[in-house]
């Protein structure tokens, strides 16, 4: 399903926007700071998302074209997989990289959701509800991990200086070069498995949004009436 209502995904896309400022504050009024933030892919994915949201709130008021869909896309499954690594691997106690969960205080904690969940879920709904369909194609799926490696490439050599890694699957200093690289593969394997779920999610929904036609090929619509 696609709506077609400029002022709906206005309206929907600001409320991301929102979202993702208000998730980035509340965090940062906690003992990090933004630019301590900015080495996360949580927060990079977020404020893509951000940027993104804005950027396409402004083309539908506009009544122009949406961003392409690849890239659309791309941010999409990045910050998709922001909410399910934080989930099912970092906040999740039967998890090996399962990390240490402090004391939030209350506005730090509602950050830590916004930014993990609420932005993910909101992304997600926009992709589904306001994007057109039937762009994606499966190559997308590989070309989309080009920015995971790029971000552990980052994160790797941002280590080798600082001497500290911003997630416990990337930490060198504890699982070794090999031990990173096993768990590289083993994430961007499921990463491009995500994308191909992208892709096929949106090839589902441009069937069920196809208008019908009859056996001469004309919609329904354009049928003559008897």
């Amino acid at each position: 399903m696609r709506l077609r209502c400029p002022p709906a995904a206005v309206a929907f896309r600001l409320v991301i926007v929102s979202s993702v400022l208000a998730g980035v504050v509340l965090t940062a009024l906690g003992p990090a700071t933004v630019t301590g933030l900015l080495p996360y892919f949580t927060i990079q994915s977020n404020i893509a998302v951000g940027l993104l949201a804005g950027y396409a709130a402004r083309q539908a008021w506009r009544g122009r074209p949406d961003p392409p869909s690849a890239v659309k896309g791309a941010v999409v499954l990045y910050i998709t997989i922001t909410g399910v690594v934080y989930h099912l691997v970092l906040a999740n106690p039967a998890s090996p990289f399962a990390a240490a969960q402090p004391d939030r205080a209350l506005g730090e904690a509602l950050g830590n959701q916004f930014l993990h969940t609420v932005v993910p879920l909101l992304a997600v709904a926009d992709w589904a509800l306001f994007d057109p369909r039937g762009r994606l194609r499966p190559r997308h799926a590989a070309w989309w991990l080009a920015f995971p490696l790029a971000y552990l490439g980052f994160a790797l050599l941002r280590g080798l200086v600082v001497h500290e890694y911003p997630y416990p699957f990337v930490d060198a200093g504890e699982l070794g070069y090999d031990g990173v690289a096993l768990t590289s593969l083993l994430f961007a394997s499921a990463f491009w498995l995500l994308g191909l779920l992208l892709v096929g999610a949106d090839r589902g929904l441009a069937r069920l949004t196809r208008p019908r036609v009859d056996a001469e090929g004309r919609a329904p619509d354009r049928l003559p009436v008897r």
